[in-house]
């Protein structure tokens, strides 16, 4: 139940999506099956990186199209020595994500 994936977050910092932190996405949210690399590329490649609710960072990233319709991909992650991601899902609420408070953008 290793690392699957891994990016560079903007911080420079190693963040892995593990077996078991995919199939917990995919079982919560079974419309993300097949958007693993728009998970990725929304660490690497964030909008927006928002703050999450203690130290969890928030990459948000806006996509014409998803595997449902336009919306912006949200990624859950942690830094630190060792960087992972929590969840990932998609909104069209990007303001309620944005209300959180804005670390970085584009």
């Amino acid at each position: 139940m290793g690392t699957m994936r891994a990016a560079i977050s903007k911080n420079g910092v190693l963040i892995r999506l593990t077996h078991k932190q995919w199939a917990h996405i995919v079982d919560s949210h079974d419309y993300m099956a097949g958007n693993m690399d728009m998970v990725m590329e929304s660490v690497e490649d964030p909008d927006y990186i928002v703050r999450g609710w203690t130290d969890e960072l928030i990459a948000l990233k806006h996509y014409e199209r998803t595997s449902i319709s336009e919306k912006y991909m949200v990624v859950v992650y942690k830094e630190g020595e060792d960087g992972f991601i929590i969840t990932a899902f998609v909104t069209s609420k990007r303001d309620k994500i944005l209300g959180r408070g804005t670390i970085w953008q584009r």
